[in-house]
């Protein structure tokens, strides 16, 4: 209650007030919990200004230019790596990135067993250069993002900035698969150093591999964005919208005509189709899982294969290919049982003198290369993100959709990893998109900050509302690639 002044002078009163309410926010310092969304009233992110080392190193993975500084094989992104990664490690070791997590330490095992790997065989000074590019190229993507990316507005941002990217590239695609010419590689070497043109064809068309060094690299790049194309970009859109942004990536894969990232395109449909038929399903995850078991032990007892050369020969697109892949998994798991501590490095891994020295398995070239240990924190790597973020219990719609899209894209890379070896760019972006999503173990939903009950979505975390409620130097895999 007070009195107000009239215009005439006189006073008049008392009067009634309101008084303000007080913030959620009021008193947040940097350790709250991170909110899903800087405007979720409107079902989109709020515009800003995106991050300039995001923006820098996710346009540079795509920019197909190399130079050398002395014997020093250089890249645009290994350029903002280099800068970026002294800035990176102090905010993360000072807490800018969230609480410390266990895949922070076994990535940085990872990086110290490569180097030790490299010192024990090549000496110190090999082992310096080699295994010092190996953490840049590791621990500086993994950095960028879980420093830069804290938020669902940050996520939201990196998506559509890629999907804009392969947006781009698409029309130059389809040019390249019926014309056989790489208009944009052609360009660049006009002018630049760039990756080799490779003339690889398949069913009449030419294999698109745009402006990385391989078609397969393509497929795995563009393939990987489905899931967080169609849950993030597609969030709050209507059926129609999701489905054609998806299927701009999934035509841009197909484009790459290979079969390991089109297993990979061909995972993440299922799992977003899965839930989106039992979305009325709380335990369809489980189920999934034990679906995948059951059919595990199926194939491991009635097969005569194993499960493994299974899964090669029924999704490969040429028999040869499929053996091929079987000869490394058998000649390869030799090699690492010859050299279990610190693998081959760069003196070349046990195999035939018949047998190409590529190894197109991701997850089995770090058990080669630098020895079981390496592997094995490379995985406990993977296995920590994907595990803790797919059990966090997350009451939010929009959350659960952000976290779907995430964990459809970590499955593809997964899978595709059996088949595909991921190195330069693709290696990159890979590592950075393990650290892309632990911001969600920290975000807090709208729900949880209005203090709201934590419910399950009862029509799945795809089922958007309508807009009517919210308007060189480390040892390279292969000179060449298969499929």
């Amino acid at each position: 209650m007070r009195a107000i002044l009239t215009n005439d002078g006189r006073l008049r009163g008392p009067v009634k007030t309101r008084a303000p309410r007080p913030s959620r926010l009021a008193g947040q310092n940097a350790e709250a919990p991170i909110r899903a969304s800087g405007s979720l009233a409107e079902g989109h992110p709020a515009r800003g200004t995106r991050s300039l080392p995001i923006t820098l190193f996710l346009l540079s993975l795509f920019l197909p230019l190399t130079f050398n500084a002395g014997s020093l094989a250089l890249s645009p992104f290994r350029l903002v790596l280099l800068a970026t990664i002294l800035p990176c490690l102090y905010k993360w070791a000072s807490g800018g990135a969230g609480r410390l997590r266990l895949a922070d330490f076994t990535l940085l095992l990872y990086c110290l067993w490569c180097f030790i790997s490299l010192c024990a065989v090549h000496g110190l000074g090999q082992g310096l250069q080699s295994g010092g590019i190996q953490f840049i190229e590791t621990m500086g993507p993994y950095l960028l993002a879980r420093c830069y990316i804290r938020s669902a507005d940050d996520y939201y941002r990196v998506t559509l900035l890629l999907f804009r990217v392969i947006l781009f590239l698409m029309p130059f695609a389809f040019i390249e698969a019926l014309t056989g010419e790489n208009i944009l590689l052609d360009l660049v070497r006009t002018v630049f150093k760039t990756h080799p043109n490779l003339h690889d064809t398949r069913w009449g068309l030419r294999r698109v591999q745009s402006v990385v060094e391989h078609p397969i690299l393509f497929g795995v790049i563009c393939g990987a964005l489905l899931g967080p194309v169609y849950c993030v970009l597609g969030y709050a859109k209507t059926a129609s919208e999701r489905c054609a942004k998806a299927a701009v990536i999934a035509v841009t894969t197909v484009l790459s005509m290979s079969s390991g990232p089109q297993s990979g395109l061909f995972a993440q449909i299922v799992l977003l189709g899965w839930d989106r038929v039992l979305a009325r399903f709380k335990a369809r995850w489980k189920l999934l899982w034990a679906s995948l078991g059951a059919g595990y032990v199926l194939v491991a007892t009635m097969s005569n294969q194993s499960v493994f050369e299974f899964f090669i020969t029924h999704f490969s697109f040429s028999p040869e290919n499929a053996y091929y892949r079987v000869l490394i998994w058998n000649f390869g798991t030799g090699s690492v049982m010859n050299h279990p501590l610190f693998g081959t490095t760069m003196i070349g891994w046990d195999r035939p003198d018949w047998m190409p020295p590529s190894i197109d398995m991701f997850w089995l070239y770090q058990a080669i290369i630098y020895g079981i240990p390496a592997a094995a924190a490379m995985l406990a790597t993977f296995l920590a993100v994907f595990v803790t973020v797919a059990i966090r219990k997350i009451g939010d719609a929009k959350l659960n959709a952000y976290r779907l899209g995430f964990l459809a894209s970590l499955t593809s890379f997964f899978l595709v990893g059996w088949t595909v070896h991921f190195w330069n760019a693709t290696y990159v972006l890979f590592i950075f998109s393990l650290g892309a999503g632990i911001w969600l173990l920290d975000a807090k939903g709208q729900e949880e900050m209005q203090g709201s009950p934590t419910r399950r979505p009862t029509r799945g975390v795809s089922e958007l509302p309508s807009r009517a409620g919210i308007e060189s130097g480390r040892p390279s895999a292969r000179s060449g690639g298969r499929q």
